[in-house]
C-alpha cells in the first residue's frame, strides 16, 4: 500500500519524527510570538488596530526577529513601530523590506518564496502560500509566503494567510514541524475544513488556529472546528489572546 498523508499512523512513519516542546505566545488575529535558541520571533504584528487584543501594551512588546509573511495591514500594522522601537531584525519579501526602508526601519533581510537563509536562531524557509499582498498605502508587497521555522530545539510551520495547496505536501521533505500554525477563518484564506487537510499535507497532528474572529467575514464554530479536526485524529488548539501555551 503506498504511503500518503491521508493513511492511518503515516505522521509515526516520517522519519526522525518527534515530539518537540516551545513556547508559544498568542496577540490575536495572526500576531504571535516563538522563542528558539534565546531569541523572540515575533510573526505578523497586528495589535493596536485590533479591538480584541486591546489588552496588549504593543509598546512593551519585544522581539529580535519580526517575520512577516505578506503585505496587507492585518499582519503589518505595527510592524514599523515595533521594529524601530527593539531594533528587531525583518524578515520579509522584498518588497516589504524596501517599504520599510523607506520608513526608517534599515534593520531587515529580504527574502522569497523557495529561498533559506540561516539566523542566529535556525534556518528560515520561505514556503507558497497562495493569497495577495498589497501594502497599506497600496503599493506592492511582493509574494505572500509562509515559513518553516528549524533549530535544533524545535521544527514548526507558519503556512502565513493562504487557501489549501498541493505545495504544502512538500514540507516533511523538509523537516517535521511538531506543529503548524494555519489560518482557519475562512473567506479570505482556508477555512478550518481545508485546514483539517492543510495538517494532513504538512504530517502534523497539533495545529494552532489563527486569522479567525476578528472580523464578522472571518468568525467561526469553535466547537465545530474543533471536533472537525478531531474526527481526523488531528488537535486543533484555540488559544486566548495573551496566553502562552506549550506545544
Amino acid at each position: 500500500m503506498a504511503i500518503t498523508p491521508f493513511t492511518p499512523g503515516f505522521l509515526h512513519r516520517i522519519p526522525n519524527y518527534k515530539a518537540v516542546y516551545m513556547r508559544f505566545t498568542y496577540y490575536g488575529h495572526s500576531c504571535f510570538s516563538v522563542s528558539m535558541k534565546g531569541k523572540k520571533l515575533l510573526f505578523d504584528p497586528f495589535i493596536s488596530p485590533n479591538e480584541q487584543a486591546a489588552a496588549i501594551k504593543v509598546d512593551e512588546l519585544n522581539a529580535d526577529f519580526i517575520l512577516i509573511s505578506h503585505g496587507h495591514e492585518d499582519h503589518i500594522a505595527d510592524a514599523v513601530s515595533i521594529a524601530q522601537r527593539t531594533g528587531a531584525k525583518v524578515i520579509a519579501a522584498y518588497e516589504i523590506h524596501s517599504w520599510l526602508n523607506a520608513r526608517g526601519v534599515s534593520n531587515t533581510h529580504p527574502m522569497n518564496t523557495g529561498g533559506k537563509w540561516n539566523f542566529e536562531f535556525g534556518t528560515v524557509r520561505c514556503t507558497v502560500a497562495q493569497h495577495s499582498s498589497t501594502l497599506p498605502d497600496g503599493s506592492n508587497g511582493g509574494q505572500p509566503m509562509g515559513f518553516l521555522i528549524s533549530s535544533e530545539d524545535a521544527t514548526f510551520y507558519y503556512s502565513g494567510d493562504t487557501a489549501l495547496t498541493l505545495d504544502m505536501q512538500l514540507i516533511p521533505g523538509w523537516g517535521s514541524p511538531s506543529v503548524a500554525i494555519l489560518p482557519i477563518g475562512d473567506n479570505f484564506t482556508m477555512g478550518y475544513e481545508d485546514a483539517a487537510e492543510a495538517a494532513m499535507l504538512v504530517g502534523c497532528k497539533k495545529i494552532i488556529g489563527v486569522h479567525y474572529d476578528t472580523f464578522g467575514y472571518i468568525r467561526i464554530d469553535h466547537d465545530k472546528a474543533i471536533g472537525h479536526f478531531r474526527q481526523k485524529g488531528l488537535e486543533l488548539l484555540l488559544p486566548d489572546i495573551g496566553s502562552t501555551i506549550e506545544v
